[in-house]
Parts: C-alpha cells; structure tokens; sequence
C-alpha cells in the first residue's frame, strides 16, 4: 500500500480535533471508523494492542491513542502532531467559552444549544459500546470470559463503585490466567481474515514489521525521558522564580502534575480529585461552576479532561494572577500553563513506552491481559451510557414519581440521535449539529 504522507495525517489529525465529540468512548470510535474501517491506516488487531496500552496509563486514554498512532506512522513529530492537535482546538474553544462564563454569566442561548448536545453525547457513548463491544467480544458461546469480565466491570463501576483502578488489575489478572489455561479466550478483534475481507489489508497490518524507529533503544529511551524532564523542569523553574511555591500558577502548575501521574481510569476518574482539590483545598472556583465546567467539557470537542482548563481559567481569572487589569490574559496564561503540565506526562508515556509496546503484538502472555482490559472497558463505556442516559432522563435526579420528573423532549432527542447512529450510520457531526438546533429551538419555544 501507498505510504500516508505527513501531510495527509495532520489533515485528519486537524479534522479528528474538531469532531472529537463524545468523551474517550466517542473519540475512540471515531478513530476505529476513520483508521481501521475506512482509511485502513491500521489493522484492528494493531488499533486494539495500542487501545489497551493507553488504557493502562493515567490520563486521557484516547488523546494517547491518537499520540501512539500518530508516532507509529511518522516518529516522534508524528506522534507530538497528532497529540498535541487533538487537544488545542478544545483548549482555545473552552478559553472563548469560559471567558464568556465568566465575564457575562448565565447564556440562555448557549444553554439551549447544550440542551440539545447533551443527549446527543449520551447516543454517541452508547454507540461506542456497540462499536468497540462487537469488535472486542467475540461468540458468548465460544468465548464467554470476555462478556463476564464485561459484564462485573460494568456492575463494579455502576453499582458498587469499585476504583477503576482495581477493575483493570482484576481484568488483567484474569487475561493473564486465560493466557496459561483458557489462550482461546482472548482473540483480539474478529481476526485477520475477517478483516482484510471487509476492508482489505490495512498500511499497518496484522504483520507488518515494527519500523525502525518503533524498536526499543536503551539510547533512545534515555534521551525521551530527558527532554521530557527538562520539558517539565524549565517551565516549573520560572513559576518558582516569579511567583514562589505558594503562587496560584505554581500550585495549580504541581497539582495538575500529580492529576496527571497519579490517576487513573480517565476524566470521571481524575474528576473527584481535581473537585476535592480545585474546589475545596484551593478555593479557585466553586461547587457549582465545577459542575458548568464539565457540561462544557463533555459539550466540545476534545478529551473530556480539558475540564481542567475550565478550572484553570476560572482560578486564574478568581485569583487575578497577573493583576486586576489583566483578568483574561492571567487566566488564558492559567489554563494554558495547567494544559501543558497536565498532557506532558501522556506524551512521554506513549514515546518512551511504545517501542517497548510495540515489541509485544502477536504474543499471547502480553495480548491477553490487554484483550482483557479491552472487554472490561466495554463494560466501564457501558456504565459511563447509563449515567449519561439517567442524567439527561432525570435531570434533577431519580426520584419515586418518575413520570413527572422524566425529561421527554430530551430524551426524545437522544432517541433520535441514537437511531441516526446506530441504524441509519450518520456520521456525529451533522447529529450533534442537527441536536444542538433542535435543542435551541426546544428551548426558544418554551418546550424545553
């Protein structure tokens, strides 16, 4: 097959930072329709072996997807392009929308069209369910350990709440005992055949070698980890001589650091620790301006983690960290600042890691744990449709007259979406445009 030019990657690169609607599950099944199913840029077993890797790590699991294919096809450039292009059209898109929140307050307008979007993101993570659970769970018959590692992760994390952390360990403990005394368990995708079948072969396939600059290097890993150190060190450096540890930007600077290293299991993960610290040890913005932060998070494209530039923006703006002339300018420099220490570490995860990733493909004592992880995510999808699905359904929350409480115009509208993108296959950018009209529209009416 014909090469992918740089040229051609960074257009759908640019192209996937602006539809990335949807969360991680969206996200991830935009990119397995765009690159698997339809570009054929890479194989489905491929796609999934980096997917579990990602899911591994602590930060935003697709935006290190996208870093790791991006590098697979065009080295360290490729990978920073891809990475970094995936988040900044939602930093400077929240950057607009939060100076807006702040400087004018409540936005009817925007209000309505949100009303509209969200059911639309709830369809969209059910469709993600689908598309990756069809292509991760194979026959139930056949292979039945992945649809109950699928179904105890969606009950531990919907019902009983179980740390994320502790589903992967407990589907990647169970991947590794199928590998020793059930291999036929764990077969990531529907096979090669099947796949070259509805497809045809893919410019990175099921065997095609790992290119050079993929294969691991003592050299290679040593010098990623210090212009990763000297990334973070340089920038931290200057806070510390400008403002001193206890300056607003330094501390949001570390504590976004250790959101970055410390937590795992995606945005819903790091979520309550950045509300415990942001909200109630730092005081840089409130309870409630932390919940409108993630409705515009899961409202734009890009990962739902950029909710920390919302908080960043806010605390900057609140703290006045460059001066009560300079409102917006303190808090676009927050935000940017808390952007950069918060995605560096993803970076240097998926560079320094990948190549030693990369020699494992195609080895069942490293793909079954991963498989594993794979079935346990379709599950935490799962659980993360049902909270979007309740919480568009019963926006003040469940309670015991459910007739009266139940949201009929939005939840009509996240049926429509739904049927849009599960049986007439319309693509997420013209449903999300056509729920954010018909949401304005509800609410210009009085309906809604």
């Amino acid at each position: 097959m014909t090469p992918v030019s740089f040229a051609d990657a960074l257009k759908f690169w640019i192209k996937l930072g602006f539809i990335g609607f949807g969360g991680p599950a969206g996200q991830i099944a935009i990119m397995h329709r765009e690159l698997v199913e339809q570009k054929r840029w890479i194989s489905e077993k491929r796609f999934l072996h980096a997917l579990n890797y990602c899911m591994l790590l602590p930060g935003p699991e697709a935006q290190q997807l996208a870093t790791y294919i991006g590098w697979l096809m065009h080295r360290t450039w490729g990978g920073v392009a891809a990475g970094a292009l995936f988040v900044l059209p939602s930093l400077f898109i929240l950057i607009g929308l939060s100076w807006v929140y702040v400087a004018f307050g409540d936005m009817p307008l925007v209000a309505g069209i949100f009303y509209g979007i969200k059911p639309a993101v709830a369809a969209i993570v059910l469709q993600a369910v689908y598309r990756i659970g069809s292509k991760s769970l194979r026959n139930p018959l056949l292979a039945p350990v992945p649809w109950a590692i699928a179904a105890i992760s969606f009950i531990a994390i919907a019902v009983l709440q179980v740390p994320f952390p502790w589903v992967v360990l407990g589907a990647a403990l169970t991947g590794w005992l199928c590998a020793r005394f059930a291999p036929g368990q764990f077969v990531l995708g529907g096979g090669h055949g099947s796949a070259q079948a509805a497809y045809g072969p893919a410019l990175i396939d099921d065997d095609t070698p790992t290119p050079p600059h993929a294969r691991f290097k003592k050299s290679r890993l040593a010098t990623v980890l210090a212009v990763g150190a000297l990334l973070w060190l340089l920038p931290m450096g200057a806070l510390l001589a400008w403002q001193g540890w206890h300056g607003a930007l330094t501390q949001m600077s570390w504590f976004f650091t250790k959101a970055a290293l410390l937590t795992f299991g995606g945005a819903y993960a790091v979520l309550p620790y950045v509300y415990q610290g942001a909200v109630e040890q730092f005081g840089w913005l409130t309870g409630p301006q932390m919940i409108d932060g993630l409705a515009l998070g899961e409202t734009t494209p890009g990962p739902l983690i950029m909710v920390v530039a919302f908080v960043a923006f806010v605390g900057g703006w609140t703290k006045e960290v460059l001066g009560p002339d300079a409102l917006f300018q303190g808090a676009a420099l927050a935000a940017l600042l808390v952007t950069w220490f918060t995605f560096l570490p993803s970076f240097m995860f998926i560079l320094a890691g990948g190549p030693l990733v990369e020699s494992t493909h195609g080895k069942l004592h490293f793909t079954a744990p991963l498989a594993a992880i794979t079935a346990a995510v379709v599950g935490v999808i799962a659980s993360l449709a049902l909270f979007f699905i309740a919480h568009v359904a019963f926006p003040a929350g469940v309670t015991a007259g459910l007739s009266s409480s139940v949201e009929w115009p939005a939840v009509a509208i996240m049926g429509a979406a739904g049927l849009a993108l599960l049986r007439f296959k319309v693509g997420v950018i013209p449903v999300i445009a056509t729920c954010a009209l018909l949401g304005f529209l509800l609410r210009l009416s009085g309906l809604a």
